[in-house]
């Protein structure tokens, strides 16, 4: 009997801790759908049925006359926004009282590839974000087309080489192969050969960064239900070992001194040798009111976190960009022409070879592209993290420090409110301003205020540069294993991937 009281003591114990915030947006008068002990709203992206970005359009389209939707993940109360005004405040407007990511599920307790500029929080994002900036200046990004164009010839001549008769291609694989390269010589200073090599070590690194196995998600599913008791669980020891042994060796041949290449990581040993980085704090106030002064070293710990980061972001963002983009061209051919007979006049102007100002005419091809990403943002939804207690003043609604946002970007970019036949692909719609002047707050395929994408400018130039070498010299189809709407894969949480990959077929332009 004895025993028994025990264990019923526990279960009632397990269940009142797995349960103990459920009533938050209860109280607050926020509609939510019903949580589940310990899971809340989250179990199907637990058990890989949904991604996060899949859950957030069914959140979004449930409650269609909501401004805020209440959700919970593990135990953690949840926001999701459906109103570009409040959504414009919290990117923007008040940006301070957001500007955690909210990923890393403890405040002090970070694994060391978590140091990264994309999921750092605070006064650890604000000093990274400050250093780095400029490294993505117009002048440096120009500097680095050479690079560009010798990628992508290599893509046109090795990757796709194919006849008028057409050949069927993984259109995600070549142009992931395209990035892998490009970003291997103007981040690392070194020649990746994915393009030419079929089991390139780098490209395999570069898919071990996204491709999540059911160990780290039940990782990630303990850390958010017990973030205490877990938070010494490692998310990215898979690719620890790797990264730093690859970081280790690139700056072991440079002793540790920047080489003269100009590229990423001789900025990154640049900044080191300029001392620690000093700014103002985010997080700690003065009695007066202003910024306490913080500053930071750049360990070899931190230089690796961000090396791996502009690897992997900088590649697998726009490998999805420009594939899915290639996807519908392949679907509207007279759209695949008006951008071909664009990137044709402009190529003749510049003796038909890329450069940085050839692309930057090619005005049709750029709307293509950011039409591709508004239905298919490799982002499909944002999160933030409230960093103290905050009043929506037109909701009435108050929240408390560590509640999370959820922007469902995917969903914003498909909402007839804002685009007119969201569903249809029509690049012609960014050639002007929108009709609905709340859209500028929802386009969101890069994020929006401080904690933007710092590599936008970058990811833009080499996506449009792949996408003008490949359509130059070849046209794209379905092909008879394409599916008109890929399945997304649901364990892709961070970058939206597809299931299958998005074949393609590929013909030389006669």
């Amino acid at each position: 009997m004895l025993t028994l009281a025990v264990v019923f003591v526990l279960c009632v114990a397990l269940y009142l801790y797995g349960t103990r915030t459920f009533k938050y947006w209860e109280k607050k008068g926020i509609k939510h759908d019903k949580p589940i002990p310990f899971f809340g709203n989250n179990s199907r992206m637990y058990l890989w049925q949904k991604s996060m970005t899949q859950i957030g359009v069914e959140m979004y389209w449930k409650y269609p006359k909501e401004r805020v939707v209440g959700f919970y993940r593990a135990t953690r109360p949840e926001l999701v926004l459906r109103d570009p005004e409040i959504i414009k405040r919290v990117l923007v407007s008040d940006f301070g009282n957001f500007h955690m990511r909210g990923i890393n599920t403890h405040k002090t307790v970070i694994e060391p590839m978590a140091k990264n500029l994309f999921l750092a929080e605070g006064d650890l994002w604000k000093l990274l974000r400050q250093r780095m900036t400029p490294a993505f200046t117009s002048g440096k990004l120009k500097a680095m087309f050479p690079l560009i164009v010798e990628r992508a010839e290599r893509m046109q001549t090795h990757a796709i080489n194919a006849p008028p008769t057409g050949r069927v291609l993984d259109s995600r694989e070549i142009m992931a192969r395209y990035t892998t390269d490009f970003i291997g010589a103007c981040g690392f200073g070194l020649d990746m050969d994915s393009l030419t090599t079929e089991n390139s070590s780098f490209r395999k690194l570069g898919m071990d960064i996204f491709k999540f196995e059911v160990s780290q998600i039940i990782k990630q599913m303990l850390k958010e239900m017990f973030p205490e008791a877990c938070k010494h669980f490692r998310i990215f020891s898979k690719i620890e070992k790797d990264a730093n042994a690859l970081v280790k060796t690139i700056l072991e041949k440079r002793n540790y001194e920047p080489s003269g290449r100009h590229d990423f990581v001789d900025l990154l040993l640049e900044y080191r040798k300029k001392g620690k980085i000093v700014g103002q704090s985010i997080e700690i106030m003065k009695s007066n009111g202003m910024p306490e002064e913080v500053s930071l070293e750049l360990t070899e710990e931190l230089i690796t976190a961000q090396i791996m980061v502009f690897f992997g972001a900088g590649f697998e963002t726009s490998s999805s960009s420009t594939s899915y983009t290639l996807h519908e061209l392949a679907y509207n051919p007279e759209e695949q022409q008006k951008v071909q007979e664009e990137i044709d006049i402009v190529l003749a102007k510049y003796n038909n070879k890329l450069c940085y100002e050839a692309v930057s005419e090619m005005t049709y091809l750029h709307c293509a592209f950011k039409e591709g990403i508004r239905m298919f943002p490799s982002l499909g939804h944002l999160v933030r993290k409230c960093a103290r207690k905050y009043t929506f003043p037109d909701l009435d609604l108050t929240i408390d420090e560590g509640v999370s946002i959820l922007i469902p970007v995917q969903a914003l970019h498909m909402d007839p409110l804002y685009f007119e036949e969201p569903e249809k692909f029509k690049p012609s719609r960014f050639l002007t301003d929108f009709i609905n002047p709340l859209t500028k707050h929802i386009y969101l395929p890069f994020g929006e205020g401080p904690r933007a994408c710092i590599g936008e400018r970058l990811g833009l130039m080499q996506s449009l540069a792949g996408l003008a070498a490949v359509l130059s010299r070849y046209s794209v189809e379905p092909a008879p294993e394409t599916l008109r709407h890929p399945i997304v894969d649901p364990p892709s949480n961070i970058v939206q991937s597809v299931v299958g990959g998005l074949p393609l077929m590929f013909k030389l332009r006669c």
